[in-house]
């Protein structure tokens, strides 16, 4: 796998130039140390490598995470990243239409594969906002790269959730999304007792970003800190039986 990097970026991270196994070439935000014990993959929402985006990647690197976010929408439109408001969210809607989810999942491996480039056994999780969510689960029940996994209201797992993932999985919904039925969540409940669900009774779709009208503080810092908790917990436990 190819890679090159670009200048540095003000807000201390840097774009870099990655290649998915099928040939695919894109550009990935990379912040935080490459000595990293621990490294994390931020999946982006429907509107692109955002400045919300960003500021998660910074806060994992804070606090000492090794940290890639794949632009996804580079395979049909490179450089795109759309506003918080409907004209956005359908441009987004019909980017994603136009991507096969396998191809994702390319995108997704060959970070992994960075991050853990002069060191296979770098222990490696992964946290998904939104479509970000969705294929963050994705990633953790069809492939053994991630160690952990988190998405916040990632639309569509219910669908996907009769086999099981191949890493602790921890999720976020809120109490108020219009756009993920409350059925999905028991869904997923039943079907995988085994990993932790939360629900911000309060809170809508995108609850977690400041930039979008669903913000909302609370639930935010509260599911902030398990995510956070979670990822500390099972990347540090895996890396000290390693």
């Amino acid at each position: 796998m190819n890679q090159k990097s670009d200048k540095d970026h003000p807000a201390d991270g840097r774009k870099i130039t990655l290649t998915a196994r099928d040939g695919h070439s894109f550009e990935a935000w990379e912040v935080g140390s490459r000595d990293a014990p621990h490294s994390v993959v931020v999946v982006q929402e429907i509107f692109g490598l955002t400045d919300h985006i960003l500021t998660v990647c910074a806060e994992l690197a804070a606090k000492g995470y090794h940290v890639l976010a794949p632009a996804l929408f580079d395979r049909v439109k490179p450089h795109a990243v759309l506003a918080y408001n409907e004209t956005g969210l359908k441009e987004g809607l019909d980017l994603r239409s136009r991507i096969y989810p396998e191809s994702l999942q390319e995108d997704i491996a060959a970070c992994a594969e960075e991050l853990r480039k002069g060191n296979p056994h770098r222990v490696v999780g992964i946290i998904g906002f939104c479509w970000g969510g969705l294929i963050a689960w994705l990633a953790a029940v069809r492939h053994h790269n991630f160690d952990a996994a988190v998405g916040w209201y990632g639309g569509g797992i219910a669908n996907h959730c009769d086999t099981a993932p191949h890493c602790p999985v921890q999720l976020h919904f809120g109490g108020e999304d219009e756009s993920i039925p409350h059925s999905d969540v028991q869904a997923i409940r039943q079907r995988r007792p085994e990993i932790e669900v939360f629900v911000y009774d309060d809170a809508g779709h995108g609850f977690g970003c400041p930039q979008r009208p669903s913000f909302n503080q609370d639930a935010r810092d509260l599911a902030w800190s398990r995510s956070l908790n979670f990822l500390k917990e099972h990347l540090s436990h895996k890396a000290t039986s390693a």
